[in-house]
């Protein structure tokens, strides 16, 4: 089945945090679902050295026609300087549940 279905993938530093940028997304309809998964500890390159935190993985549900209002909207909620933004085609699935997500972000503003 072809989809315009797309997963957006960031983290945040706590849970509380974790929590708001999901309710921006499902508040304003730009997201469908948002999972929340953590804590995870991540380990990553900053300002030179390797660097380690427990932060909370957030994966929404949304459209390509939606993603740079998620972008923006992630950005604008974001704590991090520099939050990860990653998007990932959904390329085929539940049909059913494909269809719920596009029309959930679609009835938004």
């Amino acid at each position: 089945m072809a989809t315009d279905c797309v997963q957006v993938q960031t983290t945040a530093g706590s849970r509380e945090e974790a929590d708001r940028l999901a309710s921006v997304l499902l508040e304003r309809r730009l997201a469908a679902c948002v999972q929340l998964l953590g804590p995870v500890e991540s380990r990553y390159w900053w300002e030179g050295r390797v660097e380690s935190a427990s932060e909370w993985l957030c994966l929404a549900k949304t459209t390509a026609a939606r993603v740079d209002e998620v972008v923006a909207a992630i950005g604008d909620a974001h704590s991090y300087d520099t939050p990860e933004v990653l998007v990932t085609a959904v390329r085929d699935g539940n049909e059913r549940y494909l269809r719920w997500v596009e029309e959930t972000v679609i009835l938004g503003p």
